[in-house]
């Protein structure tokens, strides 16, 4: 969506006035999301935006804007960073060409159920925080997807059925997945998904049940294959020069608010993944487990993805990773 320039300077002349010093008797922020105002993270952004009003007596006002009607997914980090929004939420993987580790929860197969999606956010955590401080940034919470399966429109038995797909890819691995079957990746955010289905641009992609309800797969897709293959996270962070220039009690109010908003998080994600599934079969798609030769071959390529991340990473990762499979 193209933004007009008046909003464009409203938005980055709040921003002025919330970095330019101390905190005034109020202050407001504005917080881009990628996502429509009913998904869950967009709720649990609205429910965390009222308690720091509560909890500040008006004093920080938070104003969440959603389905990336401020700035398209990809644009909210650098957003921050330059001060054209206090504080914004992203899907932290769409941002590992910049950083591996900000790909480490979507390394297939590596992590697939909350536990242990909350085990390696614990391990990973010090890193992610320490890369995003050096670009200014200041994590606030984390919040997770559910698991990832494959939205198609055909039977897929195995990988080699993948071949020659569209296949919309949001994030490095997603697109390397389609290389490695030999499909078409295709770069789509959520909010473009939609229009992206209805128009053919792609026809399989591999992503959470809330995200194919939210683009109302059912009207394109007939098969949804519940791979379980990773659990991607958003990750809600603050302009760090933003954060300073509050007064302690309000920084304290907005980090205890943080606190409960991704336990929050991360508890209604858990409990709305299968009722996302049940919304699938509600409206005729087939809703399956993936078969053997699918799954060896999908494991393949996890581990493929895995060694191909810790090239990257270096010593780094793998001591996130070991840190990880030792709890």
């Amino acid at each position: 969506m193209i933004r007009s320039f008046a909003t464009f300077a409203f938005a980055a002349g709040a921003a002025v006035l919330a970095l330019a010093g101390p905190a005034a008797a109020q202050t407001k922020w504005n917080l881009p999301a990628a996502y429509p105002t009913d998904n869950p993270h967009t709720v649990n952004l609205m429910a965390f935006a009222k308690d720091v009003t509560e909890a500040t007596g008006g004093k920080l006002q938070i104003t969440v804007h959603a389905n990336a009607s401020l700035f398209k997914a990809p644009e909210i980090k650098r957003a921050v960073q330059t001060g054209q929004a206090q504080a914004g939420e992203v899907l932290i993987s769409i941002h590992e060409n910049d950083d591996p580790m900000f790909g480490i929860d979507v390394i297939p197969f590596l992590a697939t159920s909350y536990p242990q999606s909350q085990k390696l956010w614990k391990a990973s955590r010090p890193l992610v925080e320490k890369r995003l401080a050096a670009q200014g940034l200041m994590v606030l919470f984390a919040v997770p997807w559910g698991p990832q399966g494959i939205y198609a429109k055909k039977d897929i038995d195995k990988v080699e059925d993948m071949k020659g797909l569209k296949w919309r890819g949001y994030n490095v691995g997603t697109n390397r997945i389609a290389e490695l079957v030999g499909a078409q990746p295709v770069t789509i955010q959520a909010a473009e998904l939609p229009q992206a289905l209805a128009t053919g641009v792609v026809n399989a992609f591999m992503t959470s049940g809330s995200t194919g309800y939210d683009s109302k797969a059912w009207e394109t897709m007939t098969h949804y294959y519940d791979t379980q293959a990773w659990i991607p996270k958003n990750i809600t962070f603050v302009n760090k020069a933003a954060f300073d220039a509050l007064d302690k009690p309000t920084q304290e109010a907005l980090l205890k608010a943080a606190a409960v908003a991704e336990e929050r998080g991360w508890k209604l994600a858990e409990e709305k993944a299968g009722w996302y599934l049940e919304q699938l079969k509600a409206n005729k798609m087939k809703v399956l487990p993936p078969s053997d030769a699918l799954k060896t071959g999908l494991g393949k390529i996890g581990d493929q993805l895995t060694a191909d991340w810790l090239k990257k990473a270096g010593t780094d990762g793998q001591s996130v990773i070991d840190a990880y499979r030792k709890m």
